[in-house]
């Protein structure tokens, strides 16, 4: 029998991730917030590798918490992702997977593009997601990954920010304010920049985020969690001492 893969936080996301893995024939074993995590760290020291489905707001209070017999068997998948987060620990290597698919209650899993994925258990996760006709695909190179990482943070951060002040879908905030969403995104670069503390492709990054558009175009740019998305935006600018007059002004109207 294969390793068990270990899942901390079994929401709706890590619930299709689950599905591929057992599909490729991995054990699952869950941890819950009422688990101790070392106490099953020690029942299970030697996992596959350990996904962390968690929440955005909750990833470093878990990650705080992994135990270190799991420090080098680490896979993490959250919104707003970037090498800071797990550089802050003493993990080694961890897989990251840019998801570019949503899952809601009652639904099933809708593809936008493919979800580039790159570390040790990359391939791992491509089958596993392959197995349920989700495209995914390994990146070529750590800084590939960063790129893939970037992209998706200037997309649901621009989308969300601008939406607040737009509604609608992502098609319509191209067609009818692309000067605004561009504004958006340009800001939006700037925190991301001074976060994984390098120059960014730009032009690249917007056609990026046009191919996502492209992928659902009905997607609606204004989730639950937007209101939050622009303060810590805000947060992150203004420790960088950042301008973002485009988030200030929608802040302005919206907080």
């Amino acid at each position: 029998m294969r390793k068990p893969i270990v899942i901390i936080g079994i929401g709706e996301m890590a619930g299709v991730f689950a599905r591929g893995f057992l599909r490729t024939g991995y054990p699952i074993y869950p941890i819950t917030r009422a688990m101790d995590m070392q106490a099953e760290a020690n029942t299970i020291p030697e996992p596959e590798f350990v996904l962390v489905g968690v929440a955005e707001k909750d990833l470093h209070p878990t990650l705080e918490q992994i135990p270190a017999q799991w420090h080098n068997k680490l896979v993490l998948l959250q919104n707003e992702l970037l090498p800071r987060d797990w550089q802050t620990y003493s993990f080694t290597t961890p897989t990251v997977i840019s998801v570019w698919f949503e899952k809601k209650k009652g639904q099933d899993a809708k593809v936008l593009i493919s979800s580039p994925a790159f570390g040790p258990h990359a391939e791992a996760l491509k089958n596993a997601l392959g197995s349920l006709d989700i495209p995914c695909r390994v990146a070529a190179s750590a800084n590939e990954m960063e790129y893939e990482l970037v992209r998706k943070n200037v997309y649901i951060v621009t989308t969300n920010i601008a939406g607040l002040q737009t509604g609608g879908t992502v098609s319509e905030l191209w067609r009818n304010h692309e000067e605004l969403a561009f504004d958006v995104a340009n800001d939006v670069m700037d925190i991301q920049s001074t976060l994984v503390n390098s120059e960014l492709p730009r032009e690249r990054l917007v056609e990026g985020m046009l191919e996502a558009f492209e992928g659902d175009p009905e997607h609606k740019c204004m989730g639950r969690s937007a209101p939050a998305r622009l303060q810590r935006a805000l947060q992150q600018a203004d420790q960088a001492h950042l301008e973002v007059t485009t988030l200030r002004k929608i802040a302005a109207d919206a907080l």
